[in-house]
């Protein structure tokens, strides 16, 4: 017999653990803030609002307590979320912690599972769909928001080019993310059915990369790869990093600019009462019956 293949860890998540317990929160300059987490929730709950939906028995799953969404209402009434955490952090408490690579959940009748700011950091991405599914009953929800598409390329090239001006090579600086072409085959390959993929884009600016380096810190999305570079950054290393960023991405203001794309991705579990497509060779009329024959010049 063949065994099946392991998939290969990518990311360190207890090194990730440990940079996101040492802060509650986020500092920005304008004070005490997770914006990211904000962004988030503010989006998860105008999406929400428009589903014609009660929903019963709705879980909640994030790396950290920042992202626990409250007071989210559908079109017909509240959201009763129960809220569990994927990474164990010491700050955390008592709080609920599953592994989203390998899913294991209490119960398979949910009828909406949510994952906010997990799934750029996750090794699994098609077996979290897959086992999702299956503790979703039939025609429920799941909802994820992830970091994807051109998230910090900004950083990217910043990196790319003190390497290559240093060793002649490039390294694993920033962790790869989900392309928004990619997100409704990965829920398919998952088992979901209608599934929808968009992508939020967002423009942040900070006053200088070091601020952008450290904010992504604690994060905990500060190179969290497992194969990343173990020796020390040098000084004279980060200094190019930050000259590249500083004159290729500062604006007039002086404030330097950072892409942040947010990756939407929901589906639903099959069901016989969702829509489906129509079987190929079933429509009882042609497009040349309803457009007229085209095919004669004038």
């Amino acid at each position: 017999m063949t065994q099946k293949n392991q998939v290969k860890k990518l990311f360190d998540r207890e090194l990730i653990a440990k940079r996101l317990g040492k802060a509650s929160i986020f500092q920005t300059a304008e004070g005490p803030d997770n914006f990211i987490a904000d962004l988030m929730i503010a989006d998860l709950k105008d999406r929400l609002s428009t589903i014609t939906r009660t929903f019963e028995k709705a879980l909640l799953l994030a790396p950290h307590p920042d992202f626990f969404a409250k007071d989210v209402h559908t079109a017909e009434g509240p959201v009763p979320f129960d809220h569990a955490l994927t990474l164990p952090l010491e700050k955390a408490g008592e709080a609920t912690v599953y592994d989203p690579n390998h899913l294991t959940l209490p119960c398979n009748d949910y009828d909406l599972i949510v994952s906010l700011a997990d799934l750029q950091m996750l090794d699994d991405v098609p077996g979290f769909f897959a086992q999702a599914q299956r503790h979703l009953k039939p025609d429920g929800l799941c909802v994820v928001a992830t970091l994807g598409g051109d998230s910090l390329t900004e950083l990217r090239q910043a990196w790319l080019n003190a390497d290559v001006a240093y060793s002649g090579g490039a390294y694993a600086r920033v962790a790869p993310f989900i392309d928004i072409r990619d997100g409704g085959a990965l829920l398919q390959r998952g088992g979901f059915a209608l599934p929808v993929s968009d992508l939020e884009h967002h423009v942040v600016r900070y006053s200088h990369p070091i601020a952008l380096m450290e904010e992504l810190r604690r994060f905990g999305a500060s190179n969290p790869l497992l194969e990343r570079p173990k020796s020390f950054v040098t000084r004279s290393l980060l200094a190019k990093v930050v000259e590249n960023y500083a004159d290729q991405f500062t604006d007039e203001d002086g404030r330097c600019r950072a892409t942040l794309d947010l990756l939407w991705l929901m589906g639903w579990t099959p069901h016989e009462c969702q829509q489906k497509p129509m079987r190929p060779g079933s429509a009882s009329k042609s497009l040349k019956d309803v457009l007229g024959d085209k095919s004669e010049k004038n």
